[in-house]
């Protein structure tokens, strides 16, 4: 059989080429159909600036743009598409708002996806308004919108801090007809999540189950991880619980998210019960599967066995964290053995951990919670960097040992460090300096307190 070369079998080849990122063999096919007299057309050239906009870079694949005029042929709406969306991949959001005036510019008419890609630009930017103005323009030019449209303004509406107006374009769009897709209901859950409007975001799951569509695991896995991040742990099981029963699969972090969800809750056999049918899966530990492990052996104050799942980590190649540590520290001192946190402080110092602010801050509150303010207070002295947790625990057991004026003093550093102070812990120590009869104490600290505030202003 002999197949005769043509426009379209160059397009082929250099189609493929580009997807296989080879795009020196992709101009070097071009070269050679120019010699063999066939020639390309504004397809070739539109694969091209994509390839090259994709694999390689922006200013690459404008360059292509000057080729095309100089061959006699005109640039169109997919050429301009192709490097609007190559400069919104590379965060370069200005030049694709300029890429789309210079298509205005050429005389070229913008399409679908021309719109799509300048909404996408500028709720990137923060113009939510100009955006939706585009999406007016469109329906006023008598263009569809198509599903990634309406997903493109519902995610931007949701991201910009507009979940509201977001399920109000929603149901505007399914009273014109537009049927959503398992796709669009996700965006939209996931941005109702992440506003902490979570029974609007359930309903809209059931409402998906009941149109006949099937939910998908991100469907799911998002409304569930919400519900444990806004500490709703019985709804998150339940949905866990509803996922297993449809028969989907996890991954390593959706076992360890609701393992941890489960510790929480107190339900530590459980907890082991998940841990052991993930290794049954066949999932590989990482490090985020160790430190859930190690987390439920604390808990269950087994410390030899935390400390052989500590041993087995880094005999697998696997490197812990200074949170590994800072796990076993807390569980110490949640156990009432603070020498034993002391000791694997010690310990994560000779690793040479840059951090232990977090180990640092479980001591802290431990020594306060079993009288010992004398030396929490020396630890804090020696602290180079302390953050909320570090002032807010010292204060409030320097209050619950009565020392007010001493926690007035930490408080004063607390306001001096530039970091946000909490109302109850500046409520707990005034109280307790007007109480104890520091009446003159209390008003100072209320006038500095002032002051600080003013000073933030």
């Amino acid at each position: 059989m002999v197949f005769s070369l043509s426009t379209r079998l160059l397009n082929i080849t250099v189609a493929s080429l580009c997807k296989a990122r080879q795009l020196q063999r992709a101009e070097t096919a071009l070269v050679d159909a120019i010699r063999l007299g066939v020639f390309p057309d504004v397809v070739t050239y539109n694969t091209l600036v994509d390839g090259y906009c994709r694999f390689v870079s922006l200013d690459t694949g404008y360059s292509v743009v000057s080729r095309m005029c100089q061959a006699g042929i005109r640039p169109n709406a997919v050429t301009f598409n192709s490097l609007m969306a190559g400069a919104t991949r590379r965060h370069l959001l200005s030049r694709a708002l300029d890429l789309f005036e210079e298509m205005l510019q050429y005389g070229i008419s913008p399409d679908l996806w021309s719109y799509n890609n300048l909404m996408h630009c500028l709720f990137k930017l923060g113009r939510p308004d100009e955006a939706y103005r585009v999406f007016h323009d469109i329906i006023v030019n008598d263009l569809s919108p198509c599903g990634a449209t309406c997903n493109i303004m519902i995610n931007g509406l949701c991201k910009n801090g507009y979940s509201s107006n977001a399920l109000m374009l929603f149901r505007n769009l399914q009273r014109y007809g537009f049927v959503p897709g398992v796709v669009t209901y996700n965006v939209l859950i996931s941005g109702l999540c992440k506003a902490r409007r979570l029974k609007a975001a359930s309903r809209l799951l059931q409402e998906l189950a009941e149109s006949g569509q099937a939910p998908n695991a991100a469907t799911y896995t998002t409304i569930m991880k919400s519900f444990f991040r806004f500490k709703k742990f019985e709804e998150g099981l339940e949905i866990f619980a509803l996922m297993r029963s449809k028969g989907f699969t996890f991954d390593g972090f959706a076992y360890c998210t609701v393992t941890g969800a489960l510790v929480k809750r107190g339900r530590l056999e459980e907890a082991n019960e998940l841990m052991d049918e993930m290794v049954r899966d066949g999932i590989q530990l990482d490090v985020v599967s160790y430190n859930t492990k190690i987390n439920l052996r604390c808990k269950e104050g087994k410390f030899e066995d935390a400390y052989q799942l500590l041993d087995e980590l880094e005999k697998g190649g696997l490197e812990c964290d200074v949170y590994t540590h800072s796990i076993i520290v807390d569980g110490l001192c949640k156990a009432d053995d603070m020498e034993g946190a002391l000791r694997h402080l010690k310990y994560m110092n000779s690793l040479g951990f840059k951090s232990t602010l977090v180990a640092l801050n479980c001591i802290i509150n431990g020594l306060g919670k079993a009288g010992d303010i004398d030396r929490a207070l020396m630890l804090f002295e020696s602290m180079e960097t302390r953050d909320d947790f570090t002032y807010a625990s010292l204060v409030h057991n320097l209050c619950k040992a009565r020392r007010y004026r001493h926690a007035s003093k930490i408080l004063l550093l607390w306001l001096n460090s530039g970091l946000k102070v909490l109302r109850s812990c500046q409520r707990a120590v005034l109280a307790g300096l007007h109480d104890s009869g520091f009446k003159r104490d209390a008003k100072k600290l209320k006038l500095k307190i002032w002051k600080a505030r003013m000073l933030r202003c």
